[in-house]
């Protein structure tokens, strides 16, 4: 069982997830973690600390997303390239879908929030793209995190009944690096 640090940032997620910005209370994540009422207020004293805890939790759970999602290697072609990048966009939109929507909430209101890891996406792209000899791979790269970006908020959004289509992702991935 998760300490309870964990379970009342894991809970607060899930409320992001779920309400957004205004449904993040201290009192609404005790509730949500099961834990007496004056607990989060407790470790958290304020709003701010409260968010800035959350977005630590989030950080370590991508990166361990990453770690389980990630491929065993770099890239060797642009093919492959784009089934990983098609695999960690289902994911995100999938069994992580949570995770992403309270990404979304925390990046309307605290924009520079998600700008680290945005621009870390974005430089592990460009690298794996010099490396496959991509024409502009900074160009490039920005070009195919705007499109996963767009992919994962229809897949949350106005195409969440719809089942996600890997070969498609990849394939525009591809078209996207095009020479």
């Amino acid at each position: 069982m998760p300490d309870r640090r964990t379970r009342l940032l894991d809970a607060a997620l899930a409320l992001l997830a779920d309400k957004g910005m205004k449904g993040l209370t201290h009192r609404a994540v005790d509730a949500a973690a099961r834990l007496p009422e004056g607990t989060t207020s407790n470790y958290y004293r304020n709003r701010t600390a409260l968010v800035d805890a959350v977005l630590d939790r989030l950080l370590e759970l991508d990166a361990a997303l990453l770690q389980d999602q990630g491929p065993a290697g770099p890239p060797q072609n642009v093919e492959e390239l784009g089934h990983q990048l098609a695999s960690l966009i289902l994911a995100l939109a999938g069994k992580h879908a949570g995770l992403t929507r309270a990404r979304l909430a925390l990046s309307l209101d605290k924009p520079e929030s998600v700008t680290a890891g945005h621009f870390r996406l974005v430089g592990g792209l460009e690298q794996a793209l010099t490396a496959l000899g991509a024409a502009d791979p900074a160009g490039r790269a920005r070009d195919v995190a705007d499109y996963g970006d767009g992919v994962l908020l229809h897949l949350l959004t106005v195409r969440r009944d719809e089942q996600p289509d890997a070969a498609a992702i990849a394939a525009a991935v591809r078209r996207l690096l095009a020479p």
